[in-house]
C-alpha cells in the first residue's frame, strides 16, 4: 500500500482519459489504492467526496490566442523532459477546441472536423499553427473538463492539471525517464518497468501496478493515473509546483498550469 508519510486526510484521485472514458486511481486515507473506469468525468466526480483532491492528465484552462509552443505551461515543462518532451502537446485556442463538437459517425467526418479545427487554430495563433492529430484526438475530453470548470467554479480548487512525464520527472529527482512508455504506438515493456519501479519507490505495491488495467483502459493509462494520484497528494501537502508559478487564469478565471 502507499506509504503513510505525511498522508493528507482527504481522498486522493489520479485520472487519465482512456478509451472507455476516464480511468481513476483512488486512495482514501489509510486505505489501499483502487482503480476504476468511469464513462464521464462528471461521473468520476460524483463518485468521490466533495473535498477529494484530483490530478488529471488533461489540459485545463484554454487560451483565446495561442503563442509559440502552445500555452505557457507546455513551453515551460518541455525543457525538463529531454527526449520525452514530444509527449507534451501544444494546446490551441478555445475557439479551435470548440470549432466542431459533433459526435463523429465516420472517419471522413472526423478528418473534416480536424481540418476545420486546424484552420481556426491557425487564425488564432502566432506563428500560425494547426492542430496535430494526437491533440485533436483528446479535444472532446478537454471540452468535457472545461465545461465542468466553467459551470462549477468550486471545482477549480480541487481539480488540477498535471502531465505524466512531468510527474515522473519530478518524482525522479527532476530527472526525466530514460525510456519511452510506447514505441511506434505499442507498449514498451522496459519503459513501463522503469516507471513502475519509480512508483514502487513512492509507496505503490508491484502487485497493484502489475494487475491488468480495467476494461476500456490501456496499461499506460493505468500507470499515468497512478502517478497522477501521487501528484494529487503532493498538491494536498503543498509540495507540488505549478508551471508557471503563479498560474495565470484564462478568460473564464480557470487557472492555467501544469502541477507536479
Amino acid at each position: 500500500m502507499i506509504s503513510s508519510e505525511v498522508v493528507p486526510k482527504v481522498v486522493l484521485v489520479g485520472a487519465d482519459g482512456c478509451k472507455a472514458g476516464w480511468i481513476a486511481v483512488r486512495r482514501e486515507p489509510g486505505a489501499r489504492p483502487s482503480v476504476d473506469v468511469f464513462a464521464s468525468f462528471a461521473a468520476l466526480l460524483a463518485a468521490i467526496p466533495g473535498d477529494a483532491m484530483v490530478a488529471v492528465d488533461m489540459p485545463i484552462g484554454l487560451p483565446e490566442f495561442s503563442g509559440k509552443g502552445g500555452r505557457g505551461p507546455e513551453a515551460l515543462v518541455r525543457p525538463l523532459l529531454g527526449a520525452r518532451q514530444s509527449s507534451v502537446f501544444s494546446i490551441p485556442s478555445r475557439a479551435a477546441l470548440y470549432a466542431d463538437t459533433s459526435d463523429f459517425t465516420t472517419l471522413e467526418a472526423w478528418y473534416d472536423a480536424h481540418r476545420r479545427a486546424s484552420e481556426v487554430a491557425k487564425a488564432t495563433s502566432d506563428p500560425p499553427r494547426g492542430v496535430s492529430i494526437q491533440a485533436f484526438g483528446i479535444f472532446s475530453k478537454i471540452r468535457e473538463i472545461d465545461t465542468l470548470l466553467v459551470k462549477r467554479p468550486e471545482l477549480r480548487g480541487r481539480v488540477f492539471e498535471s502531465h505524466p512525464e512531468v510527474a515522473f520527472c519530478r518524482l525522479n529527482g527532476d530527472q526525466a525517464m530514460r525510456l519511452p512508455k510506447k514505441i511506434k504506438g505499442g507498449i514498451n515493456p522496459a519503459g513501463m518497468a522503469e516507471r513502475k519501479a519509480l512508483l514502487c519507490g513512492h509507496g505503490y505495491e508491484m502487485s497493484f501496478l502489475g494487475q491488468p488495467p480495467p476494461r476500456g483502459a490501456a496499461a499506460d493509462d493505468f500507470l499515468d493515473a497512478a502517478v497522477m494520484m501521487l501528484i494529487a497528494g503532493r498538491i494536498a501537502r503543498a509540495e507540488a509546483r505549478p508551471f508557471p508559478n503563479p498560474p495565470p487564469v484564462d478568460g473564464f478565471g480557470i487557472p492555467v498550469a501544469i502541477w507536479a
